[in-house]
């Protein structure tokens, strides 16, 4: 491990801590808008709550492992023989780094749930989701694995044996990111545009916007999510040095994304399936009107040639 690693890192604690708390601040928004603005609350409500916490929890644990290890590494050990380098090559299986790297699997196997349950919101068809839940269920034995094979005597995430396998772990589980980032973009790009065909009015186009614009698409996609996993898993492949950098923001992003999915479920921002059967609706009423209205033209242009022959008929027969 070279000095660029241990630069890396220590960026990476930074970021972290960061990005913690805008995790905190889009946890306390959730939490408020199902406490505060709920005058029952219903079991969607009560799971949310549970899955919000979950995802705060198991990124507390992840960060916080992080930066227990840099302080070994830097500050109560620095003076060891080796030095810091000898206590990173020398503790990289400790049983703490473990439980992190436990509670960022867990964490991604909540998060590609979510997703594919919002690919299933916004195409309401389970052949859709069906290589999805299989990519899914390939993540849990992988990461089972990796766990393991990270997690032994002498093991080191990012050499050996153990590399490899997360490479095939987090190969699986981005694929399975970026067909639910691109599955879910086309689809609501693809919806919006009805929609907003069927809300013509200035108001309900506005009102449109907050489903279909730009942002609303990349929330619900979790863009930076596949995004920050696609840069992490070149890096991680490459055994890189600063992979270890990608892989705090992708962390972070695991837990974020999901969050800010759920507040805008929670807010009544986000898509649903009521939305996604209105759309429907709207785009085969549309192309509903567009066959009438070319079978219009095309009747009348028959009728127009057919009336011109005929007169032209009669013109013949007279001149006869």
């Amino acid at each position: 491990m070279s000095s660029l690693f241990q630069n890396a890192y220590y960026l990476a604690i930074n970021f972290n801590a960061i990005l913690y708390g805008v995790e905190l601040v889009l946890y306390g928004m959730t939490m408020n808008a199902l406490v505060n603005h709920r005058k029952q609350w219903t079991r969607t409500d009560k799971f949310y709550m549970a899955f919000s916490t979950a995802l705060l929890v198991l990124i507390t644990i992840y960060m916080s492992t992080e930066a227990v290890f840099g302080q070994e590494m830097w500050i109560v050990h620095a003076d060891s023989p080796g030095g810091s380098l000898e206590f990173l090559i020398e503790n990289a299986d400790i049983w703490y780094q473990t439980m992190g790297t436990t509670a960022s699997v867990i964490l991604n196997l909540f998060s590609d749930a979510l997703l594919i349950y919002r690919m299933y919101v916004v195409w309401t068809s389970y052949r859709v989701i069906f290589f999805p839940c299989f990519l899914y269920v390939a993540t849990i034995g992988l990461g089972i694995i990796e766990l393991y094979a990270s997690g032994k005597p002498n093991a080191d995430f990012f050499v050996g044996t153990a590399q490899q396998l997360g490479v095939a772990y987090y190969t699986t589980t981005i694929a399975l990111n970026i067909i639910a980032t691109g599955v879910i973009t086309a689809r609501l790009a693809h919806l919006g545009r009805a929609l907003e065909a069927a809300r013509n009015t200035q108001d309900r186009g506005r009102s449109a916007r907050r489903y279909t614009g730009t942002l609303p698409i990349v929330v619900e996609s979790a863009l930076p999510y596949s995004m920050a996993g696609f840069a992490f898993l070149v890096a991680y492949g490459l055994q890189s040095d600063i992979s270890i950098l990608f892989g705090a923001f992708y962390g972070m992003f695991t837990c974020i994304s999901p969050q800010l999915i759920v507040l805008r479920v929670v807010t009544g921002q986000a898509w649903t399936k009521d939305q996604t059967a209105q759309s429907v609706s709207a785009l085969e009423f549309e192309n509903l009107g567009a066959s009438r209205a070319a079978g219009t033209v095309t009747a009348v242009h028959e009728e127009g040639t057919s009336t011109m022959d005929h007169k032209s008929l009669t013109s013949v027969q007279e001149m006869a």
